[in-house]
């Protein structure tokens, strides 16, 4: 699966441009703060329907205006797709696929994946575990339309639950009937959610443990594990149990949307003892199987984003990484930064084709093996 042509009206810093890509390596190069980034954000919002970096879909539209638009020409096992965005304020995002609008946004995650690193993955290891659930929760969406649904609905369940509690809490009263109601939606999908993330996470994790033992010459050992309260016995007997706490809380302190993932280095957790290199590679690895998972389930392979990716990675694992692209491991790739010729130097020793385009301010000049295309 490929991108032919990817066209944005007032997106972010673009005012309206179009451009045509190659089917394997394509390097976004320039100075930061150009618009580099806001190309890949783009083709991240064609495929998940959101923003990678602002969900606030008011705040991408380019300062001054009311309106953008994000369209692409996707090819696909030789069928030619076109998929559009729009937004404009007020109004409600609009998807549509080859001109037929979505009912429901949801009804086009994981037709077109991509795969994105980006800076900001780092959040994974340093935060907090609801940035760890989002992570791994964007994987299985990708794979899985009914973990989608169940996920969607257990939260607005959560929702509501906690609407409840707090409306309890002014007026006094408590309406039992109701929170019997939400609960046994809760358990039910929950129960769900927690089967289909233990189910994955093992065979997500033997991937991951490849790609990092590759990435790191087996330097360290590393691990994910899954946590979550919904496993146990007495689950459903406690959540029963705990509702005069959730009422002093106004909120639901039990279920899977308190799990977490520990990631380990060397039995230790790796937000404190992994150095830079060593959080960056578990990230790079943790793409890596994302990207492997995606690829098994759905025949082809992902986009892949890798954006400044070479920034606080040494020169072996950056090796590593671009001789996988030398063995065609991926398909289509679009990579910043800020060294144009950094990326020239690594590409040209391991002889792999690409095409560059070098971004000033929102204006995309297109340029193959350094020279210039009018």
């Amino acid at each position: 699966m490929h991108i032919e042509k990817l066209s944005l009206f007032n997106f972010k810093n673009y005012e309206e441009i179009t451009l045509n890509f190659s089917e394997k390596v394509n390097c976004l190069v320039g100075v930061n703060g150009t618009g580099k980034t806001n190309i890949l954000d783009a083709i991240h919002y064609l495929s998940l329907t959101k923003s990678a970096f602002n969900s606030i879909d008011s705040q991408n539209i380019r300062f001054g205006e009311k309106v953008f638009s994000i369209r692409a020409v996707f090819s696909k096992e030789g069928k030619h797709s076109e998929v559009s965005c729009g937004f404009q304020e007020g109004t409600k995002k609009a998807f549509r696929i080859d001109r037929k609008e979505y009912e429901r946004l949801s009804e086009h995650i994981g037709k077109f994946p991509v795969v994105l690193i980006a800076p900001n993955d780092v959040d994974v290891i340093r935060e907090g575990s609801e940035i760890r659930r989002k992570f791994f929760d964007a994987i299985l969406c990708q794979m899985d339309n009914q973990y989608l649904d169940n996920l969607v609905k257990y939260n607005q369940y959560l929702r509501q639950r906690n609407s409840a509690l707090k409306k309890f809490t002014f007026t006094g009263r408590v309406d039992y009937d109701l929170i019997h109601t939400y609960d046994r939606s809760l358990l039910a999908f929950g129960k769900s959610i927690f089967e289909r993330r233990s189910e994955f996470i093992k065979d997500y994790f033997l991937l991951f443990q490849r790609h990092y033992s590759l990435l790191s010459q087996n330097k360290e050992s590393v691990t994910i594990i899954y946590k979550s309260e919904v496993g146990d016995e007495a689950f459903e007997e406690n959540f029963n149990l705990n509702l005069k706490k959730d009422l002093a809380l106004e909120r639901t302190s039990m279920g899977v949307h308190r799990d977490d993932y520990k990631l380990m280095i060397e039995g230790k957790p790796l937000k404190k003892f992994g150095s830079q290199g060593q959080q960056k590679t578990f990230l790079v690895a943790l793409k890596m199987a994302h990207f492997e998972i995606i690829k098994g389930l759905k025949g082809f392979k992902p986009i892949l984003l890798l954006d400044d990716i070479f920034d606080k990675l040494d020169s072996f694992r950056i090796k590593q990484l671009v001789r996988m692209i030398a063995d065609q491991t991926f398909g289509q790739i679009f990579i910043t930064d800020a060294r144009e010729e950094r990326t020239k130097e690594i590409l040209k020793e391991l002889n792999i084709d690409a095409t560059f385009y070098q971004i000033d301010k929102g204006i995309v000049k297109e340029a193959t093996h350094g020279e210039e295309k009018i």
